[in-house]
């Protein structure tokens, strides 16, 4: 584990932390779900809205639940950040950690649901929803769009999201996919 992992988690941390104040509870993440779905401005399908929902629990009861060392109720930074690193120690566990999670992202920032994320979806949801500036939008998407189309598919965007979670490198475009990290 390095120290790049922290500075990306703790970055993932003030996204996921909706109410700002300092923890993550369950409410944190069902909030995040809401928050994704009104940011992209319509009615998302309701099936895709229910599949985040439940997998934001099962990301929640499965992930970040178990971090809650004290037994409160809700996980803060330390605990996070020492939850990810037990939890998330294995890239092999990413189909079953957070690739369900990550799938139902994906459809709901695939605005016009064509199967691609091009920049301004990319950038209207980890902009308004991620609190992610717009100039840090674009340079993580133009990094990340490995074929230069213009457009992500969904391979692409697992591998962003598992370099996040599991990678140390950190020139790694995915590393600022939650905001810019330290340098």
């Amino acid at each position: 584990m390095t120290g790049v992992r922290d500075l990306k988690y703790r970055q993932w941390f003030r996204g996921a932390d909706v109410d700002g104040d300092g923890v993550i509870t369950r409410q944190d993440v069902r909030l995040m779900g809401e928050r994704y779905i009104a940011a992209r401005g319509a009615v998302p399908d309701p099936a895709t809205a229910r599949r985040l929902t439940e997998g934001l629990d099962a990301f929640w009861t499965a992930v970040i639940a178990p971090m809650d060392q004290d037994g409160d109720g809700k996980v803060d930074l330390r605990e996070m950040t020492e939850g990810f690193q037990r939890t998330l120690a294995d890239p092999a566990l990413y189909p079953q950690q957070v690739g369900p999670v990550a799938d139902c992202y994906f459809d709901l920032i695939d605005l016009d649901g064509d199967g691609k994320v091009d920049r301004a979806e990319f950038g209207e949801i980890f902009g308004l929803a991620g609190n992610v500036s717009q100039k840090d939008c674009a340079a993580v998407f133009d990094a990340l769009d490995e074929d230069g189309s213009g457009r992500l598919d969904r391979t692409e965007f697992h591998r962003a999201l598992a370099e996040f979670f599991y990678g140390d490198d950190p020139d790694a475009p995915a590393a600022h996919l939650f905001g810019k990290i330290p340098g």
